[in-house]
């Protein structure tokens, strides 16, 4: 059961950018899709992958985030962010587990399933 984030919470948060390595399709970037993911922002990690610059590391720390987490940030690149952060849902377990990395207890309201 997902539980609700408020969307003023993912602004002031980033704790998602900040706890994951960001892997996807290299045909996401701008090299061949106009408007895409800009490709210096990313890293090769496979013949068909690359990273968000920053998150392939031990203490990932996505290179589009700005802004200091948990007091307000915000994605230098939003429009044009790739899928696992356009697929990312607030509330989920991974937003949970990313919070609490950071130290950040969310203010959650159950939704009803």
């Amino acid at each position: 059961m997902l539980e609700q984030v408020e969307d003023s919470d993912c602004v002031i948060c980033g704790a998602c950018c900040a706890s994951f390595r960001v892997s996807f399709y290299w045909g996401e970037t701008d090299l061949i899709n106009p408007g895409g993911v800009p490709e210096a922002l990313t890293e090769k990690l496979n013949h068909h992958r690359v990273v968000m610059r920053g998150t392939n590391q031990k203490n990932p720390y996505c290179l589009a985030l700005q802004g200091e987490i948990n007091k307000q940030v915000s994605c230098t690149i939003y429009p044009q962010r790739p899928t696992p952060c356009r697929d990312f849902l607030p509330g989920e377990a991974a937003c949970h587990q990313a919070r609490r990395q950071h130290g950040i207890t969310p203010k959650l309201t159950e939704i009803c399933a």
